[in-house]
């Protein structure tokens, strides 16, 4: 006799919260999550960024504060972005010893030691007075092997300063060699390089710029940042920048690129990094201040997606919160 019901019922597994939960496929773990903070020379209080809610450009002290706290949560990673007092045509304070990164990074290693992993954005954008990512011909065009000594520089001064990993987000062909071989000949073969290999250049960025204090004048950066319209070429960039000694990938933005995520995890042996950007969060963000979302719940859901994707570290600004939730 052919049975009057199913025989096999997926629902079964989904009846209790504690069945989905032992039978989830994708968990989210504290280790997973680097959270970028903004630390901003000059002030003596921080300073809320009106577009991205819950962020702040910091002093050194609330810095320290707010790392030990992400920290304390377990967060895996801290991401440095720096904004100086001053700055010029070749970012000068970039690889200042005594610039704010570099002084912040001595903070943090002093305060966390190995107790959470500290990490760099090395760029230019933010410490240029044009907020290219890269030094500029007479032209006013980016310049890639100049920018490529810049990079190194600030790659060893940031490693002095006691930064474990580096991120190159400036997609300038030959940074992520430039930078290995800058970092080995200086001694300091055991820091890592997180290359922002498949970086697009993405309308989700906006709100970053406030926060970072980007120069009005960065322009159209299309012709060094991946077009949207590609996927085949982000496996490209990051095979190169495998070839050249980058120790982790990344695809950025998060959300948008889930697919390339996933042919990137398929691709490669080494571990993947997602960021979940300024964009993804205001949009996020806006939408649950007018009530039309649950904001928690998106925000799980969001992270849920970017690491059934195939991200082993996810970059996102709600890492603290997050991390105390699970």
């Amino acid at each position: 006799m052919s049975a009057q019901f199913p025989v096999a019922r997926p629902r079964r597994l989904r009846r209790t919260p504690a069945l989905r939960r032992m039978v989830a496929e994708t968990r989210l773990n504290p280790a997973e999550l680097v959270l970028p903070m903004f630390v901003k020379e000059g002030i003596t209080e921080p300073q809320p960024v009106t577009s991205m809610p819950g962020v702040y450009q910091h002093t050194r002290d609330s810095l320290r504060k707010a790392a030990h706290e992400a920290a304390e949560a377990g967060v895996g990673g801290i991401i440095l972005f720096g904004i100086p007092a001053v700055k010029d045509g070749h970012g000068s304070a970039a690889d200042d010893p005594a610039g704010i990164v570099q002084l912040a990074l001595r903070d943090l290693d002093s305060d966390l030691g190995d107790s959470t992993v500290i990490m760099t954005d090395l760029c230019l954008d933010e410490y240029t007075d044009h907020g290219h990512c890269g030094v500029l011909t007479a032209a006013g065009e980016i310049d890639n092997d100049a920018t490529l000594e810049r990079y190194a520089s600030i790659a060893v001064a940031q490693a002095a300063a006691g930064s474990a990993v580096v991120g190159p987000s400036g997609m300038m062909d030959g940074q992520v060699g430039a930078i290995r071989e800058a970092l080995d000949g200086a001694g300091y073969q055991d820091i890592a390089i997180m290359a922002y290999s498949a970086k697009y250049s993405s309308a989700y960025y906006g709100p970053f710029r406030e926060a970072a204090e980007c120069a009005p004048r960065f322009g159209d950066r299309s012709t060094h940042q991946q077009d949207p319209a590609n996927a085949d070429e982000a496996l490209r960039e990051i095979f190169l920048d495998l070839d050249e000694g980058a120790d982790m990938v990344m695809v950025k933005p998060a959300g948008p690129y889930l697919d390339i995520i996933r042919r990137t995890r398929d691709a490669v042996d080494v571990p993947v990094v997602a960021y979940q950007v300024s964009g993804e969060y205001a949009m996020i963000e806006a939408a649950a201040e007018k009530g039309w979302i649950d904001r928690e719940r998106t925000i799980r859901e969001s992270l849920l997606s970017i690491s059934r994707a195939g991200a082993d570290i996810t970059l996102t600004y709600w890492a603290t919160e997050v991390a105390r939730r699970l």
